[in-house]
């Protein structure tokens, strides 16, 4: 099979690593199915008492990465509150775990005490009223744990946000057995595949070809002040898994907007993997479903020799130029939605559980 071959130009180290899962669309479409799935139910009358007038779980849903900085809007005083109480909540979005494992255990490598299923198991406990300081060392409050919970339903389905690559100086992807092994001398971690650097230019040629232009817009372009930006040349993998993938599955289905691909996937009655038990375990699941995905996400992608570049601040850093199948925006995008559609029934069965 003819393979696409990128380039590894980038021009700065990356300021937050596993940062946007799914993007704004692919969050809000998350929790537009939850939406829609709840109405009626007890648990749609328990989540909305901890809601603000105006709010969803769509709307709620890209909280968690807007207080990561300004681009959603100023931060309100409730943002501000939260990132003072939890300096590292940007570590709470992932998990590292090399993607060739097939399941997610306590303290393997690339876990956390605060990783994506660490603080998704104190959201749920928090929700069910079991909290206490053990269980909730970060001191979530219910509305902030339910916050959190719907934005990390999503990015748990996101397979680099669970699956990482580890590579060595020539680009092989190695399992370490131990996290002293990950040296960045010998073994490398790829930063949920930041790291690795896909030709944007190519990238957009190929799915122009593969996959139908979307639905027009009604609305017309605003304009803007600001100076075109020149184009960019390449993307890093993660970045096309949260946000590139995302634009190819809405594409693909024919619509616009999250609340249109929610009634969409809905209507079409989808298969996915449900859990039964204690909901404080199913985190464990979800990232094990992840993992399988990642290993999917990772097949006929190969990533060449290291090679250094340098930040505007002077820090040397390792990337890889990945090369990925010339047809990867369809089955990629194919992936992306059956992971989107995971995640949505996923929160509604979840606040079901623990709501009944």
């Amino acid at each position: 099979m003819n393979k696409l071959v990128v380039s590894a130009a980038l021009c700065g180290v990356f300021a937050s690593f596993n940062a946007h899962a799914w993007g704004n669309d692919g969050h809000r479409a998350v929790g537009a199915i939850a939406d829609q799935l709840l109405q009626g139910s007890s648990a749609e009358q328990r989540f909305k008492a901890l809601l603000l007038p105006g709010e969803s779980l769509e709307k709620i849903a890209t909280w968690a990465d807007c207080v990561k900085g300004t681009y959603c809007g100023p931060q309100t005083e409730e943002m501000q509150s939260y990132v003072a109480a939890h300096p590292k909540h940007s570590e709470y979005h992932y998990t590292d775990l090399p993607f060739q494992y097939a399941h997610y255990h306590d303290h393997d490598v690339g876990s956390a005490d605060n990783d994506i299923v660490q603080t998704l198991k104190q959201c749920i406990q928090v929700l069910q009223g079991k909290a206490d300081g053990t269980s909730n060392p970060q001191r979530f409050t219910p509305r902030q744990a339910l916050l959190i919970l719907t934005h990390l339903a999503g990015d748990i389905t996101q397979p680099l946000h669970v699956g990482a690559a580890y590579v060595d100086q020539r680009g092989a992807f190695v399992v370490p057995q131990t996290a002293a092994q990950v040296d960045a001398v010998n073994l490398f971690d790829a930063r949920g595949g930041n790291n690795l650097l896909l030709d944007d230019v190519k990238l957009s040629t190929l799915s122009a070809q593969l996959i139908e232009a979307g639905p027009a817009d009604d609305k017309p372009a605003a304009a803007s002040s600001q100076p075109a930006r020149a184009p960019q040349t390449t993307r890093p993998f993660h970045s096309y898994w949260d946000s590139t993938v995302v634009n190819y599955v809405f594409r693909r289905a024919g619509v616009r907007t999250p609340q249109q691909f929610a009634q969409k996937v809905i209507a079409a009655q989808p298969q996915v993997v449900s859990q039964s038990g204690d909901p404080v375990q199913w985190p464990y699941a979800w990232a094990d479903q992840a993992l399988a995905v990642s290993k999917q996400a990772h097949e006929g992608v190969t990533a060449g020799a290291l090679t250094r570049q340098t930040s505007r601040s002077g820090e040397s850093y390792a990337v890889w130029a990945l090369t990925v199948p010339d047809n990867y925006p369809v089955p990629s995008s194919t992936l992306a939605k059956q992971q989107l559609i995971q995640g949505g029934y996923q929160l509604a069965a979840v606040l079901k559980a623990i709501w009944p």
